[in-house]
């Protein structure tokens, strides 16, 4: 019984450590590379995983092969190293709020160059003036596209590759409006992009509003989960409530619950996600083209 209570304090500290790996998660870490050889070898889904993640899940099973070898609880080898790989990604925060960061500076981009343009500066020309007010969501693309009209690219190939560098619809709606104007050089594009900009303006009230309502549900699941993992973790030093667990019948039932729970939650996540507008400026060909 020692040994056991022993066994199941270290199961218990892995699931705290999958918990603290969760909102550790939360905060956005540029990922690290990954060596060649497990670039190759290794499941998609495995090389997504974060490195801590990829070492901690190993330390689970090995921990999860001890407990079912020294108390009979064989549950623990598939149960340990999955909340340590799931607990993070139930516990994450939504990375919607960046993605409306984007769009509200795609936005506000909009609404700089459409200024530029009413002062009477030409298209190529006011692109690259508008690098100066660029928001900081978007500093690195329209940077690259100012190297590449510098660059002597022609205004639509490298407008396009502007598009495919934003990679996102509402993009796709300004640099549609930056293709057509580069084509007929007329007027009227300051008043387009002005219109686009509230647009988008109104359509990122809307969305910021979705996104507070549907982070309700998601920080109710992280409590009630935090609450659960550490309610089993001491519940399991107890050795009798428990108890009727351990039989080999006990163990499936629990298996089943836990796999029923973490469906739940699975579940719920995929529910409050936002789904992504299709784009329509999308490359067509090996070189990169776009219709």
């Amino acid at each position: 019984m020692g040994v056991g209570a022993v066994l199941a304090a270290v199961a218990g500290a892995l699931v705290a450590g999958g918990i603290l790996l969760g909102v550790w998660a939360a905060v956005p870490r540029p990922g690290l590379p990954s060596s060649p050889r497990t670039t190759r070898s290794a499941p998609r889904w495995w090389r997504q995983v974060r490195p801590v993640q990829r070492v901690l899940a190993v330390v689970g099973l090995t921990v999860g092969v001890v407990v079912a070898l020294m108390t009979g609880w064989w549950v623990t080898i598939l149960a340990l190293p999955a909340a340590v790989l799931g607990l993070p990604a139930v516990l994450m925060v939504s990375d919607d709020g960046r993605t409306i960061a984007r769009v509200d500076a795609i936005s506000e981009w909009a609404r700089s160059l459409a200024g530029v343009l009413t002062a009477g500066q030409a298209l190529e020309g006011a692109l690259e003036a508008s690098l100066r007010s660029t928001p900081d969501a978007i500093r690195p693309e329209v940077s690259r596209l100012v190297t590449r009209l510098r660059s002597r690219w022609p205004t639509e190939q490298a407008l396009r590759a502007f598009a495919n560098d934003l990679d996102d619809a509402t993009g796709d709606l300004v640099v549609g409006s930056l293709i057509l104007a580069s084509a007929r050089r007329g007027d009227g594009v300051a008043k387009v992009l002005t219109g686009l900009a509230e647009s988008v303006a109104e359509d990122v009230r809307v969305r910021r509003e979705i996104v507070r309502k549907q982070a309700e549900p998601r920080g109710t699941a992280r409590t009630v989960t935090i609450i659960s993992m550490v309610a089993l973790g001491v519940f399991s030093l107890t050795g009798s409530f428990l108890a009727p667990y351990g039989t080999p019948g006990g163990q499936l039932l629990l298996a089943f619950f836990l796999a029923a729970y973490a469906a739940a939650l699975v579940a719920l996540k995929r529910m409050s996600r936002t789904p992504r507008t299709p784009r329509f400026l999308v490359e067509t060909g090996e070189g990169g083209a776009a219709r």
